[in-house]
């Protein structure tokens, strides 16, 4: 999938803590897709994005989030792709349930 935004690119969007407003992605047919980032997680030297669908999309279950790698270019840009590795996703995930935990225990 592909971010087709020029003003700002994909990084500044994820990084933007103030950001509420939905990524726009674009498929491999250049079809919008529209999601709301659930989090930011770096690991392993490689930052990954939790993104929920909006829009309906095939084979993604309303509840369901995907996780995504930042690819960073040479040139200096970054693009957003889908980890297809399963283990690493998990581990993804589980990282962010990490960070749930930590942080619920911080607010009692």
């Amino acid at each position: 999938m592909e971010e087709k935004k020029e003003e700002l690119g994909i990084l500044d969007i994820l990084l933007d803590e103030d950001n509420e407003d939905p990524i726009t992605l674009y498929d491999e047919n250049d079809k919008a897709v529209r999601f709301d980032q659930v989090a930011i997680i770096p690991m392993e030297e490689k930052l990954y994005a939790i993104l929920k669908p909006i829009d309906e999309m095939e084979g993604v279950a309303d509840d369901e989030a995907i996780v995504f790698f930042v690819n960073e270019q040479s040139e200096g840009d970054a693009t957003l792709e889908i980890e297809t590795d399963e283990p690493t996703a998990m581990r993804v995930f589980d990282e962010y349930y990490k960070l749930l935990d930590k942080a619920e225990k911080q607010d009692k």
